[in-house]
């Protein structure tokens, strides 16, 4: 089985320099050329036949919005000015389909989709956030129900897009990104020593190029959900995957 994996995409503003310095941030529209342009590359080397059997039967995983919402709209201004809340949510949930509906016209057809995570249990968010991120590193929980209020709203749709496309060989499915990173830090779920920073830097603010080789960090990852301020870790992420691997089974059993 062949796993596409197009993750973390940002939706706007990729020429803004700090998306840019943090994300290195590749357009929607541009991963759609790359995948065409893969799938030319792949005909010249294994034929059309077997490239059009492996892109159909190929696993792709979509992860989408956190830094759309996070980055581009609670932190930079810009998007603010042009939306509020509820109209931005759609003008996210427009931009997704439309990235959905490229990737299906281009032969995809088991797409897993994961829905965001509680965006105020993220360090970034809480140290930005918070009214006092120093003493009091708890959830900020007006970013963590936007999350919710987001993720109705893009299962619906991803339901809707399943049903009418399921006659055609669809397997589109709906990923819970809120319900186990929630358990991990709100919850306790797990045994986690630290929640609410992350293991590189001060835990507080660093990621993307501010967590390098010469970062600071801690000594066991493990303990921590975080790696860096809004990434979790090895152990986290495995823990999700876990959370899922059931959903997972049913996209890419035969």
């Amino acid at each position: 089985m062949k796993a596409i994996v197009v993750s973390d995409f940002q939706i706007e503003l990729t020429g803004f320099c700090l998306i840019v310095l943090f994300q290195n941030v590749i357009s929607l529209s541009k991963q759609l050329e790359y995948f065409k342009e893969y799938q030319k590359r792949l005909e010249v080397v294994i034929g059309k036949k077997k490239t059009k059997h492996l892109i159909k039967n190929a696993f792709y995983f979509v992860s989408a919005g956190t830094n759309d919402f996070v980055v581009n709209y609670f932190i930079l201004p810009i998007r603010r000015k042009s939306y509020d809340l509820p109209s931005y949510m759609e003008f996210q949930l427009q931009q997704v389909q439309q990235f959905m509906q490229g990737l299906w016209n281009q032969g995809a057809r088991r797409i897993a989709v994961i829905g965001l995570s509680p965006m105020g249990c993220l360090p970034f968010v809480i140290t930005l956030k918070s009214d006092n991120a120093i003493l009091h590193r708890d959830c900020v929980d007006f970013y963590s129900s936007v999350a919710r209020v987001y993720n109705v709203k893009f299962e619906n749709m991803l339901n809707a897009m399943q049903f009418s496309l399921a006659n055609l060989g669809a397997r589109i499915v709906y990923m819970d990104g809120y319900g186990p990173l929630s358990d991990m830090t709100q919850g306790h779920k797990y045994e986690f020593d630290e929640v609410s920073s992350g293991c590189c830097g001060t835990g507080l603010l660093e990621m993307g190029i501010l967590c390098n080789p010469k970062s600071p960090v801690c000594p066991d990852a493990s303990k921590y959900v975080f790696w860096d301020s809004i990434h979790p870790t090895e152990k986290a992420y495995h823990i999700a995957f876990e959370a899922v691997r059931s959903k997972i089974d049913f996209i890419i059993k035969d």
